[in-house]
């Protein structure tokens, strides 16, 4: 009789998690938009802060990285919006599209 809740709450247990971590397509991409963004955005911290202590190591390289990341973080931005069916800010896109090309293009 004890057999049958406990076989119960294991399997809800087992089976939770992959509902709770299960995420919309949507989600998906706005978070890959975020971690791309933020991680560009703190290459190119780190650089402005080398440079400041006199530092030039790896500087294009790591430029290069941080444009690589902007421009992949713009694509997952776009396909979240069309995901949404809504229409995204094609001039603010267009404008962050045109710095990390800016930048990519500098070295």
């Amino acid at each position: 009789m004890l057999v049958f809740p406990i076989f119960i709450i294991s399997v809800i247990w087992t089976i939770s998690p992959i509902i709770i971590f299960a995420e919309s397509s949507f989600d998906f991409y706005m978070n890959d938009f975020y971690t791309k963004s933020n991680e560009a955005s703190q290459i190119l911290q780190e650089i402005e802060n080398n440079l400041k202590e006199g530092s030039r190591e790896k500087v294009c390289s790591r430029q290069k990285e941080a444009a690589r990341l902007g421009l992949l973080a713009n694509k997952s931005l776009i396909k979240a919006f069309e995901i949404e069916g809504a229409k995204p800010p094609k001039r603010a896109i267009k404008a962050t599209q045109q710095k990390w090309e800016s930048i990519l293009n500098s070295c």
